[in-house]
């Protein structure tokens, strides 16, 4: 049965062909601007948006499964998007040194339209005291790829040099929760049990 995963992301498409899930990728069309307008938790705004995502590609899709996903990062209660350029990537790491970042990813299936299933979950990552050399040699050796970012790091690359401790899933930090997807494929027969 054909799976689609409703993402232009990278990360997402490496994640599900590393688990040996065959997909294809779709990038969708979703008003993420309009959602974050109307919500106002980082719950609520990844699983709308994880859900809008997979069921805007569903409709033109009838009868296969789609994932969506989305990632939100939140800094002292205020969520962050990603950086529009390098100097608000500067601007986003200075307001992250020596404070605890909540990272939180949804994923959702959804097949003709209609979204059968949703989960959220959360990670705590506590950023260590990042000095202003540190934050320009980071940018020079990752800018522009931590631009699609949203909390400005690739936990696959150097952006493990942000942290000083990681609770949750591994998974959730890269953007997607992974292990629940799985467990809700198999139990809709789209992954052998």
């Amino acid at each position: 049965m054909p799976l689609i995963l409703a993402s232009g992301s990278a990360i997402r498409r490496t994640m599900l062909e590393d688990a040996g899930v065959e997909h294809i990728a779709i990038k969708p069309d979703v008003d993420e601007g309009a959602a974050k307008a109307r919500l106002s938790t980082a719950e609520e705004i990844a699983g709308e948006l994880a859900r809008q995502k997979a069921i805007a590609v569903s409709v033109a899709r009838p009868g296969e499964w789609v994932i969506g996903s989305d990632s939100v990062v939140s800094v002292g209660g205020r969520i962050f998007d990603k950086p529009r350029d390098r100097v608000n990537a500067v601007e986003h790491l200075r307001l992250f040194s020596d404070q605890s970042m909540i990272l939180t990813s949804a994923v959702a299936l959804a097949r003709d339209g209609l979204c059968d299933w949703s989960h959220v979950d959360t990670a705590r990552l506590q950023v260590r005291p990042l000095s202003e050399d540190f934050i320009e040699s980071y940018l020079d050796a990752e800018w522009p790829d931590v631009g699609y970012c949203v909390g400005v790091f690739r936990m696959e690359g150097r952006g493990v040099q942000l942290f000083e401790q990681i609770d949750g899933s591994y998974f959730t930090i890269l953007g997607m929760p992974l292990i629940p997807l799985l467990g809700a494929l198999r139990e809709r027969g789209v992954l052998p049990s």
